[in-house]
């Protein structure tokens, strides 16, 4: 059934993807046309992941990984120069941004991208998503720190140092409000059971 409405600009399937010169491209894999990518080369995508309307993502300097049934909303950022590593049936809501590389605030070097590097001190380190994790509407993940298998972080919260796995986080300071059920676990093995996967 074809959408005649002008403001749909639509997805692009996993058979087109696979032209563009992506590291890898999986099966089920649809990235809506309005985002902006650059590093294709350094980009591995896995199976089934949806990449929504307006996003942002920059691997020029390092790779961003994607496992399988990944999520990615509208209006995300995601700046892999030191690398971004997001694992198996994650998600980020909308507007969330993470960043393998950000400026020094202090005001002991100069900031942004229009300066050579031998006058900015950087932060950097990749950073890891594990398996299960969600990340509320408009949070930021900060460099060089590993967020946990099963951890949900709320909505407009700063993830500035490693979480770990199976807790629920909340706020800027951020902190850890209660542990996060496994339940999902059973679910995720009737959900692959159904559909001919292996857990």
């Amino acid at each position: 059934m074809s959408d005649d409405n002008p403001f749909n600009t639509g997805y692009y399937c996993e058979t087109e993807l696979r032209t563009f010169g992506f590291k890898a491209v999986g099966r089920n894999v649809r990235i809506a046309k309005n985002c902006t990518i650059a590093g294709l080369h350094n980009i591995s995508i896995g199976d089934n992941v949806i990449i929504d309307a307006f996003c942002s993502i920059i691997a020029t300097g390092g790779e961003l990984k994607l496992g399988t049934y990944i999520h990615i909303g509208a209006f995300c950022h995601l700046l892999a120069n030191d690398g971004i590593e997001i694992k198996d049936f994650s998600g980020l809501s909308q507007g969330v941004k993470i960043y393998s590389k950000t400026d020094d605030y202090s005001g002991n070097s100069l900031t942004n991208p229009t300066i050579p590097s031998k006058y900015k001190k950087l932060k950097a380190g990749k950073v890891l998503i594990g398996e299960h994790v969600i990340i509320g509407a408009n949070s930021i993940v900060l460099p060089n720190l590993t967020i946990g298998d099963g951890v949900a972080v709320g909505a407009l919260s700063l993830v500035s140092t490693s979480l770990s796995e199976w807790n629920l986080y909340f706020g800027n300071p951020l902190k850890r409000v209660a542990p996060r059920s496994r339940n999902l676990l059973a679910k995720k093995d009737d959900f692959l059971k159904a559909t001919g996967e292996r857990s």
